[in-house]
């Protein structure tokens, strides 16, 4: 572990014999190393991927060679009894007893089990590289390593390039691992489930923690706190001395115990400082303009694409999708399942076979890595920000800057001569900065590091408005979703709750259910009963039986069912909308507004107040706040529906 730029690369290319060291050196007693590093680097194009990867077998490849080399010479030999002869067959029954030695039979099936754990489908073994991304081709270089088996293998962000159920994959086989790992991840989730031990470095150190991450933060603080400690009474000792030494310098009869104490304090050990606590840097979203209760929906859709190989589907008659007010969604899935289209998609930009319809007062604002192309390479990062930023002063354009590894005079510099890193967090920041409602954020993580994670996801977590979010950090998603879609074979699964929930939902409760049914509409019937009490999943390609989404007949029906009774009402009594001028319907609309804001932040607070296990000492308070708590929630329902239905007052006569 350690800050951006203290070393840890450094320090993996040194260990690999990539770098000498200036000083001192580096034993390995025999041990094979292999290094991943972060960038790819050049693949003979014209090779397959099963080629490529299975010359991590190259030993095992070039004694089989010689073996059929072997036999064509034995072939070619006529006569049997020969001394030449025998030496080919002695030197064949030698190489021959090494390949079976080595299992030669199972290098391709072990080659295709990894390639298929890191994503790979059957039909990608035998295309050429070169048709393959930068992040495929650092998957390839991956496999190769973990099929090496080097007794240290070295990992530098490893999880960048994998999707989740990748690095659930690589995760399991690197605990199974019998060598020694070495990694530097981002991914603390990652870290929490694979580590044992952890190392800062920092300032040219290094220092050891006998733990995962979790364990490291906990152990740094008890430490820093120590050494603080130790430090600042070190200090009052030494300036006791030090005064007691000036003050009896002078004195004959005080003569033995200044010198006394004047060659202690030489012989001292000198207690260092602690590191200085690292800023506290956050930040906060500009406060979004209030949607309404559906952000969008999108009916039954299917998606397909023309390619060389033929016609691509993406979904295929999936649906119906629905975000509402407030939803902070995950998209997951693997790699091509088609997340990124489906956000494109939830923003309009891409076009599909189906229906989009889009809220009232929805404002939405998009992240995506290639974005960062399109910035202004002549401007610097601060006029980045200050060009969709306006209201923002340029310490608030600072701190934001500051949150994404932009410190001091980085934010003067020219875009043009940053790495794409960086470029990819100027443009980042550049999305945060603008006011939305609707978030739609494609890896927003990717090129943070740990400390930049953290005031993204706190800044997410206070967002007043909606988002939709691809993304493989676990630890992330845990942090700031509620509800997780799943994207996978040409439809999407919706789960409530965060990732560890629907982790939770896939390995026990109503998705487990589901797979094992081999239904393709609906969860199972036993599903509502089987979850102990975590959220349920629902699939998207039709009626759920137990709970999930309703078929298109179904709402049809139940819509006119709501129509016929409104109609009803109306009839016994009018609505008072109609009878109100556009003034009066506007002064109303603010009104219930404020209303409803001011009840969102009372009900937030008690809910706080009931989270916190204290208040539950007095039975008599917390059985009042539980009442209130309730009361004030069907008002919050009343009023939402009242707002509502000023909303569509106001859109009918086109007063939005």
């Amino acid at each position: 572990m350690g800050p951006n730029g203290a070393g840890k690369t450094t320090l993996l290319r040194l260990i690999a014999g990539e770098f000498p060291a200036d000083e001192g050196s580096i034993g390995y007693s025999g041990m094979t190393v292999g290094y991943l590093k972060q960038e790819t680097e050049e693949i003979e194009a014209q090779k397959t991927v099963l080629e490529e990867t299975i010359q991590a077998f190259s030993e095992i490849l070039a004694l089989e060679a010689e073996e059929h080399r072997l036999i064509e010479h034995m072939e070619a030999e006529s006569d049997h009894e020969t001394e030449a002869y025998h030496k080919v067959m002695m030197e064949f029954n030698r190489v021959h007893e090494l390949l079976l030695a080595s299992d030669v039979h199972l290098i391709k099936p072990r080659t295709e089990t990894v390639l298929s754990g890191l994503g790979f489908k059957d039909s990608d073994f035998d295309r050429p590289l070169s048709t393959f991304s930068g992040g495929w081709r650092m998957r390839v270089a991956l496999a190769q390593l973990l099929l090496r088996q080097p007794d240290v293998l070295l990992l530098d962000e490893p999880t960048n390039h994998l999707d989740i159920d990748s690095i659930d994959w690589l995760e399991e086989y690197l605990k199974a691992y019998p060598g020694t790992v070495v990694l530097v991840s981002h991914d603390r989730y990652f870290l929490d489930r694979m580590v044992n031990t952890t190392v800062e470095l920092q300032q040219g150190q290094l220092t050891e923690y006998a733990g995962n991450y979790a364990f490291y933060l906990e152990d740094r603080t008890l430490r820093r706190e120590h050494q603080r400690s130790a430090y600042v009474n070190q200090q009052k000792f030494i300036a006791e001395n030090d005064r007691f030494i000036e003050r009896f310098r002078s004195k004959a009869s005080k003569a033995t115990q200044v010198q006394s104490r004047v060659k202690m304090m030489a012989k001292l050990e000198r207690v260092p400082p602690p590191p200085a606590d690292e800023a506290k840097i956050s930040f906060r979203f500009p406060e979004p303009p209030r949607s309404g209760r559906t952000v969008i929906e999108i009916p039954v859709f299917s998606k397909q694409y023309n390619s060389d190989q033929g016609v691509i589907k993406v979904f295929d008659k999936a649906g119906p999708l629905m975000i509402e007010r407030g939803d902070k969604i995950a998209l997951i899935g693997k790699n091509g399942a088609g997340k990124s289209t489906l956000a494109r998609m939830l923003l309009g930009s891409e076009p599909f076979e189906g229906e989009r319809i889009e809220g009232y007062n929805v404002a939405m604002t998009f992240f995506a890595q290639h974005q960062a192309e399109s910035l202004d390479r002549r401007q610097t990062p601060l006029d980045a920000l200050r060009s969709v930023s306006v209201a923002s002063s340029e310490t608030e354009l600072r701190t934001l800057l500051g949150a994404f590894l932009f410190s001091g005079d980085d934010v003067f510099k020219s875009i043009g001569v940053l790495s794409g890193g960086e470029r990819s967090r100027v443009a980042l920041a550049r999305t945060l900065a603008s006011p939305a409602n609707l978030l739609v954020l494609d890896e927003p993580t990717n090129h943070l590091d740990i400390h930049s994670i953290g005031v993204l996801t706190e800044a997410l977590r206070q967002y007043t408005g909606t988002f939709v979010v691809v993304s493989h950090d676990r630890h992330f998603l845990d942090r700031v979703v509620n509800k997780v879609w799943r994207v996978e074979d040409g439809t999407v699964r919706q789960f409530d709750g965060n990732f560890s929930d629907y982790s939770w939902q896939v390995e026990h409760g109503t998705a487990r259910a589901f797979i094992e049914s081999g239904s393709t509409n609906g969860a199972p019937q036993s599903a509502g009963s089987s979850n102990n009490g975590k959220a349920g999943a629902t699939t998207t390609t039709g009626a759920a039986s137990g709970g999930g989404p309703k078929s298109k007949e179904q709402k049809r029906l139940e819509a006119q069912e709501r129509e016929l009774a409104r109609k009803k009402q109306t009839q016994k009594s009018p609505s008072k909308l109609g009878g109100l001028n556009n003034f009066k319907l506007k002064n109303e609309y603010q009104r219930v507004e404020v209303e409803v804001e001011k009840l969102e932040l009372q009900t937030k607070k008690m809910a706080a107040e009931l989270a916190d296990p204290a208040t539950f000492a007095n039975p008599s308070k917390s059985a009042k706040l539980l009442t209130d708590y309730e009361t004030a929630q069907k008002k919050l329902a009343s009023m939402n529906k009242e707002w509502e239905e000023l909303a569509s007052e106001m859109g009918s006569r086109d007063l939005t």
